[in-house]
């Protein structure tokens, strides 16, 4: 029992912190985990893991988890968690990604319904495991991501990542009641779209609107926005989003991203 945030630095510091601790405590609300994180200590913490391991920036994974208690469901909360921090180096940057983008592979494995009011990124990951077993299957290149469909056929989200779709200046993200995690880069994308003057929408869509679009790309903590410039289908067939190479409109949010997240805004 536990749940955990990943994010990543820019000059040695934690991008958007704030929003990734506030949503930890609302999971650790529900879950009846006490814990109340401490910013300054954290990031005092981070600093000296970093510096243990010789890294200037890093890939972040912080933990907290039930605790040591007894067996069977417990009575009450969690008095006595565990907090545990873990750095590695960031994943090697491919310059070409930005443009040429990835696959996206559409999986059978249906994304199951959360088991509480909203999707918590938790330590119960059997759903997105059982999602990376069929792309490993499925002879996929190893940078692809897995799209996941809910029980009734909406888009998703990525095994890894929330999903979004452009067609002329109109943003299309599933909306957070079809079960997906409630991003923190979605959410900062969500922003940067609308302060840049694009339409943007949160709905239900099924996988014939994301072939119709004229862009996709997928986000999260780590990698940002990555432009989707090939669809595959669970027979694979193959579908080229666009013109094969990443859209302006990605293009553009991207770089708005990695000025905010550098201070350069």
């Amino acid at each position: 029992m536990g749940l955990f945030e990943t994010f990543r630095t820019y000059g040695g510091k934690p991008y958007l912190l704030d929003r990734h601790l506030d949503r930890l405590v609302r999971g650790c609300e529900e879950l009846g985990i006490r814990y109340t994180p401490d910013r300054a200590r954290l990031e005092q913490w981070l600093r000296r893991v970093m510096a243990s391991n010789g890294l200037e920036e890093a890939y972040v994974r912080l933990t907290i988890t039930a605790g040591e208690e007894g067996l069977g469901l417990p009575a009450g909360d969690y008095e006595r968690p565990n907090e545990l921090l873990l750095v590695k180096p960031l994943p090697p940057v491919d310059p070409l990604q930005d443009v040429r983008g990835k696959e996206l592979r559409l999986l059978r494995t249906r994304r199951n319904t959360p088991e509480g009011s909203v999707r918590h990124k938790s330590l119960h990951y059997m759903n997105s495991l059982l999602a990376k077993r069929e792309l490993m299957r499925s002879g996929a290149a190893a940078n692809t991501e897995g799209l996941m469909l809910t029980a009734d056929g909406l888009l998703a989200e990525g095994i890894v990542s929330n999903l979004f779709f452009a067609s002329g200046r109109k943003i299309c993200t599933p909306s957070t009641d079809t079960g997906i995690l409630p991003g923190i880069t979605r959410g900062r994308v969500l922003e940067l779209a609308e302060e840049a003057g694009y339409d943007v929408e949160e709905g239900h869509y099924r996988y014939d609107e994301l072939l119709d679009a004229d862009e996709i790309w997928i986000t999260n903590s780590v990698q940002e926005l990555v432009p989707v410039t090939r669809l595959t289908s669970c027979d694979a067939s193959p579908h080229i989003v666009g013109n094969g190479t990443a859209g302006p409109i990605a293009t553009a949010l991207l770089k708005l991203y990695r000025q905010d997240a550098s201070g350069e805004r």
